[in-house]
């Protein structure tokens, strides 16, 4: 198997001709590098950035792409993964595994598939239960960019006449009257150029959300499930910003997993090349159209 080094760990690369993604295998599940064939990673790079698990230890972030499962909880969530994970190769992509969490009994994975002659990637993140009790919670992906671009956040278009149409979750810390964060009615765009940290949540039946960089835009997609239950208050999407990088999240429906049994929530990304920088709701409309985003 190749590997190659990449912030300090052996990663095993991933490319089709178009796109080149840089899987680790010391430490995960994680993807640490997804760029263009010879562009620049558009991932966080974060190998000092550090919080604590109480009773676990130091949870470190390094960058890149994650999972996690909800709800937050910081004994639970911020668990270490920083062993060796198991890599196992198949056409077009790779599966990283790594080993059960001692103190929930869960296991992650994320699978990762390179589309042919595409800008494309579908990843498949599973948990697992290992354990002997029924364990609730939610897989929750996550996946960490460079901050100084843009990101873009589709809001519920529905009709509904005199009654309310959406819902908007805020955390104690997040303040609305920060000038990065343009508050539309059909799209949020949040400037990643936070000193203060800053996180909203919604449902997302539109199933997508942006961030721009640098001529790139990169596109992630989750499904929605309208009669399903998530956690903050029905969030499906969630971004979280501070000064060092800024998070797009997808989190699937509340789940019982049985022992033995496995949670899957599947994403798609895909990356544009030569796309100017949205600046306002109109022009992310324009955005949203040009590319057939619903």
């Amino acid at each position: 198997m190749k590997t190659e080094k990449f912030l300090g760990h052996d990663c095993v690369p991933l490319e089709n001709g178009i796109l080149k993604l840089l899987v680790t295998q010391s430490i995960g599940p994680r993807i640490l590098s997804l760029g263009f064939v010879n562009g620049e990673n558009l991932l966080a790079e974060l190998p000092n950035f550090v919080t604590d698990c109480p009773g676990s230890g130091t949870f470190h972030f390094y960058g890149g792409h994650r999972l996690w499962h909800a709800p937050e909880e910081p004994s639970r969530t911020y668990l270490p993964d920083d062993e060796p994970v198991t890599i196992s190769i198949f056409q077009n992509g790779l599966k990283a595994t790594q080993q059960t969490e001692p103190k929930t009994g869960l296991q992650k994975s994320i699978e990762i598939q390179l589309i042919a002659d595409s800008a494309q990637v579908t990843l498949t993140h599973r948990i697992t239960n290992h354990s002997l009790w029924d364990v609730t919670c939610a897989p929750w992906a996550i996946t960490q960019f460079k901050t100084g671009s843009t990101a873009i956040f589709p809001q519920i278009k529905t009709d509904t006449g005199v009654l309310p149409n959406r819902t908007l979750t805020l955390w104690p810390y997040t303040e609305m009257t920060n000038r990065n964060v343009h508050w539309g009615r059909d799209y949020i765009l949040v400037q990643a150029n936070m000193t203060s940290p800053f996180k909203i949540g919604f449902p997302n039946p539109r199933g997508w959300q942006a961030y721009w960089l640098q001529g790139t835009l990169f596109v992630k997609r989750a499904e929605y499930n309208a009669q399903a239950e998530y956690y903050d208050h029905g969030s499906s999407s969630e971004s979280y910003c501070n000064d060092k990088f800024i998070e797009l999240e997808t989190l699937a429906p509340i789940t019982t997993i049985a022992p033995g049994a496995t949670a899957t929530h599947i994403e798609t990304w895909n990356l544009y090349k030569d796309i100017e920088n949205p600046q306002n709701e109109k022009e992310a409309q324009t955005l949203a159209d040009k590319l057939g985003l619903a």
